[in-house]
């Protein structure tokens, strides 16, 4: 389509079609632009999201790495070092804890039993046997995530001084979310997972973990489980 446009010097014809052509190249490029500033800011909010996420499941439960299997047990050498991975310091700081440094102590975390399988409140579990030397020494237990509401505060573990021994000077813990005879540890809640801890204090073995083996930590073993 033809305009004649009349102006001070004569008839000027142009295209009507001349002005919309121009303001769709402007829109197409404004769209472009807002296109790729959104996609932008979307990734960086994604990959944030990724981020937090996955460094909240990386600190949630144990240390991820740095562990030596000793039978059902995991020795962490590494937790209290100057020198720790940030995964490792994460942890700490997400649980609170001061860890054991590596001329104090050495820090054993079991999840399973010995036959492999996770620990389970609802189960009964016999911890004992012998313990690596060392000067002195706890055995705890903790579940993953906030104990039940309204259960009354029970024991969470034992100490070498305190527990119940056999003549031959071993020792037998029972894990059991029932009241047991000797040295009951109740279950830290009625269902879920359970997490046990034993720390060797002042202990030769911290420098050289490699020493360890199966003979020379508690055993863990699962004696029923509620139907």
């Amino acid at each position: 389509m033809k305009l004649t446009i009349p102006d001070a010097f004569g008839r000027v014809s142009m295209s009507a079609g001349a002005p919309r052509s121009r303001a769709v190249r402007f829109v197409r490029r404004l769209w472009r632009k807002t296109s790729i500033a959104g996609l932008a800011v979307y990734a960086l909010a994604l990959g944030a999201l990724l981020g937090l996420a996955s460094a909240d499941w990386a600190t949630s439960g144990g240390y991820p790495f740095g562990g030596v299997q000793v039978g059902a047990w995991t020795a962490w050498p590494r937790a209290g070092a100057a020198n720790a991975d940030p995964y490792t310091r994460a942890v700490n700081a997400r649980r609170g804890e001061i860890p054991l440094a590596v001329g104090e102590g050495l820090l054993l975390t079991a999840a399973v039993d010995d036959a492999g399988q996770a620990l389970d409140a609802t189960c009964t579990y016999r911890i004992g046997g012998a313990t690596p030397p060392a000067r002195a020494w706890t055995i705890t237990v903790a579940g993953r995530g906030p104990r039940d509401p309204g259960r009354a505060p029970l024991r969470e573990g034992f100490t070498s001084t305190e527990v119940l021994r056999a003549p031959d000077g071993w020792f037998s813990i029972v894990l059991a979310p029932d009241v047991q005879p000797g040295n009951w540890l109740p279950s830290p809640r009625a269902t879920g997972p359970v997490r046990l801890a034993l720390r060797l204090y002042d202990t030769p073995v911290a420098a050289s973990v490699g020493s360890l083996d199966r003979s020379s930590v508690p055993a863990v073993t699962r004696l029923g489980c509620a139907s």
